[in-house]
């Protein structure tokens, strides 16, 4: 138990009754105690109701973020159960090699994320007060999974909001520069030490496998393919051609080595402003039969929300004008702030402008191993739909 106490003001436990996790600065009345960041707090209503206890953190807008609704100690014994309970629900779900074995808040740890990668661990914190205790989840996590080692990817600018600064590197055992692991049936080369998040994006690998029905024998362009995950895919799926796009040579690089990895030759990759090419391909009248969009997220703000619809509206207007009429797009957005409903405004917009007949068949979100939870709507980012494209008859 702990002894620091928060006290919040009148009327501001309504959102955390209501299942909320986060308590900000502007809600706090009064503290009891000793206040230093770090330590567990107990918070309690205007009234004395418990609400709930979690990390202190004086640091950041957030003061408190809320761990367990009950009245115990954070500590090793429980943060290990908690960790081990996500594990068993991804192994239900038959997840084996490469997963998300952690997901922040969702799974009950807000700030942070477990990553497996085969035999090894990636870590990513966020928050002071898990930080603080960095080394003891190191010593569950080498409890639990015996790993052959544990990188730590805490490299994201957010850290500065906690009073944190930004780290990389080994927190046990050996990890290599690049390990070699399993998507679904493709092989990838993935630097967990220098590339996207954690090393990759894990929570679109059950997407990647439903394009299966659409591409076969057809034109496929991937736009924002990073290392090619829909790339590859498509092509392992018979696929008459892929051609993958992205402004980074280096993603471009790693598709071509993960294409030679799959022994897959009929990907074809261009280093590119996707906006650019996009425009480039309306103008010539290039056609094809399957088109995926999978931009990096165009906003990480909700004041930027207006900026990055017309963004998404562009790629998508775009990419209806040059598909063939039966032909398939397959759009996603990573962008929490591109709420559901927002985003389907913004293709029955593009659908509209594009003079073509667009019906949606599939609707999905991110992979299993990256739960939702709804007292928390930043858990709920990816929208993955597909659209079948035809001219007016």
């Amino acid at each position: 138990m702990t002894s620091l106490k928060l006290f919040l003001k009148p009327k501001e436990e309504i959102r955390i009754k209501n299942g909320e996790n986060f308590v900000y600065s502007n809600e706090i009345d009064r503290f009891e105690g000793d206040i230093k960041s770090g330590s567990q707090i107990n918070v309690f209503s205007s009234r004395n109701e418990f609400l709930g206890t979690g990390f202190l953190n004086t640091n950041s807008k957030i003061f408190v973020r809320i761990i367990s609704r009950k009245d115990i100690t954070l500590d090793k014994d429980y943060f290990k159960q908690l960790i081990k309970l996500a594990n068993d629900a991804r192994l239900d779900l038959g997840y084996k090699n490469t997963y998300r074995l952690f997901f922040s808040e969702a799974d009950g740890i807000p700030g942070l994320i477990i990553d497996k990668y085969g035999a090894y661990l990636v870590i990513q914190i966020s928050s002071y007060g898990i930080d603080q205790r960095k080394d003891m989840f190191v010593e569950i996590l080498k409890e639990l999974f015996n790993p052959k080692g544990i990188y730590e990817r805490s490299d994201m600018p957010s850290r500065t909001k906690e009073g944190l600064e930004l780290f990389k590197g080994e927190l046990y055992g050996s990890v290599p520069d690049e390990l070699e692991i399993y998507e679904n049936h493709i092989k990838l080369y993935v630097d967990v030490k220098n590339g996207q998040k954690t090393g990759t994006f894990l929570d679109q690998k059950q997407n990647h496998a439903a394009i299966k029905p659409y591409v076969k024998n057809k034109e496929v362009l991937d736009c924002f393919s990073h290392i090619g995950g829909f790339a590859l895919h498509a092509a392992s799926f018979g696929a008459k051609s892929v051609l993958a796009l992205d402004i980074s040579k280096d993603a471009v690089n790693q598709i071509k080595r993960n294409a030679e990895l799959n022994q897959l030759n009929n990907v074809n990759t261009e280093v590119c402003d996707v906006f650019d090419k996009l425009r480039e391909f309306v103008r010539l009248g290039k056609k094809f039969d399957v088109i995926i969009l999978d931009p990096p997220a165009f906003t990480k703000k909700k004041e930027d929300i207006s900026k990055a619809y017309q963004g998404y509206k562009e790629i998508n207007l775009q990419a209806m004008k040059i598909l063939n009429s039966g032909g398939y797009l397959i759009t996603c957005s990573c962008s929490h702030y591109m709420y559901p409903d927002l985003f389907l405004q913004m293709i029955g917009e593009a659908s509209s402008d594009s003079k073509r007949k667009v019906q949606m068949i599939d609707f999905k979100i991110q992979d299993m191993d990256h739960p939702v939870i709804f007292t928390a709507d930043q858990s709920l980012y990816l929208k993955y739909v597909v659209l079948r494209v035809n001219d007016y008859i």
